[in-house]
């Protein structure tokens, strides 16, 4: 019994040093790693020692500057990776759905979604299941689904990239707004082309192309090419911009719903809109997992009809 207890231990510490390893592999640092993960670095260091010494590998190219991966942890990664993928695959295979989630769920989202949507439907999901852990991270670009390890990514627009399984959550669109001031000094477009001659509020998301607008309308697609004095990488900030009346904006709907119906902004050329729907992606290896599967269930639940749910009809005219 004492070499079967020694073993379950070794076999538990050698996990959790799998995850380490992942996490400062990710993070290209060993500080970042061990404040995550509630670590010292000191104790990172040795862990990941004797990591290398069991494997008999160098993991790390450490300089005073940085972290690289060697090619040796290159292989070591891409074994961890499926190690701790597989355990938590055999924990989830025999997981009662309609019981107790367990496990760690990392999602990234873009910074506004997150920050008023995903985090709240997020706790209320923790509450529900409190033996899950979740990590949170709000980025105001593209993450790198399986090269930042992360289980979700909650996205606006289309997944172009194949290795991925797209879940929708919400159709929705992105529109053009402007505020009643602007619109009273510079005139209201009545054509795409009119854009080119108005102060433009252009907002970078995290995979758009800058300082183009691209369109649906009446003839189908069509781009515009769109300047402005002022721009942002947060939509906060755009339509506050376009509230205070420095010009038109092109922004989801679910984003200005409040704005639309307070009157402080009204809809632009209402006959065109860009599709912006909303989707919880996945690697394909994790597509089967049950924490992943509630937690996906749950957001497309919440987003569409809870109390955080994103509007998308009735305000508008969409």
């Amino acid at each position: 019994m004492e070499n079967q207890n020694a073993l379950t231990a070794s076999n538990e510490s050698f996990l959790r040093d799998l995850l380490l390893f992942c996490n400062i592999a990710r993070r290209g640092s060993f500080v970042a790693a061990s404040t995550e993960m509630g670590l010292s670095p000191s104790h990172v260091s040795k862990r990941i020692a004797m990591l290398e010494a069991s494997l008999g590998v160098k993991l790390f190219q450490r300089t005073t500057r940085r972290v690289s991966v060697t090619s040796d942890g290159e292989a070591a990664l891409q074994w961890a990776q499926k190690i701790l993928d597989d355990v938590q695959g055999m924990a989830d295979a025999f997981a009662d759905r309609r019981t107790e989630l367990r496990g760690l769920l990392r999602i990234s989202t873009s910074l506004r979604l997150g920050r008023e949507h995903v985090s709240p439907i997020l706790s209320m999901l923790r509450q529900r299941h409190p033996n899950l852990e979740i990590w949170l991270e709000l980025l105001d670009r593209r993450a790198d689904l399986v090269g930042e390890n992360f289980d979700i990514d909650i996205r606006v627009g289309e997944v172009q990239e194949p290795h991925l399984i797209a879940h929708k959550m919400v159709d929705s669109a992105r529109i053009l707004c402007a505020s009643p001031e602007y619109l009273a000094r510079r005139g209201v477009p009545v054509d795409l082309s009119d854009l080119a001659q108005h102060d433009c509020l252009l907002f970078r998301g995290r995979d758009d192309r800058f300082g183009v607008w691209r369109l649906s309308g009446p003839n189908g697609e069509k781009s515009v090419k769109v300047t402005g004095t002022v721009a942002s990488n947060l939509s906060d900030i755009v339509v506050q911009w376009a509230k205070d009346g420095y010009g038109v904006v092109m922004v989801s709907i679910w984003d200005v719903a409040e704005s639309l119906r307070a009157g402080e902004l009204v809809r632009v050329l209402p006959d065109y809109l860009q599709s912006a729907d909303v989707w919880a992606v996945t690697a394909e290896r994790l597509s089967s997992s049950a924490r992943i599967q509630v937690c996906i269930e749950f957001l497309r639940e919440q987003l569409t009809r809870g109390p955080y749910a994103l509007v998308t009809r009735g305000v508008g005219g969409f």
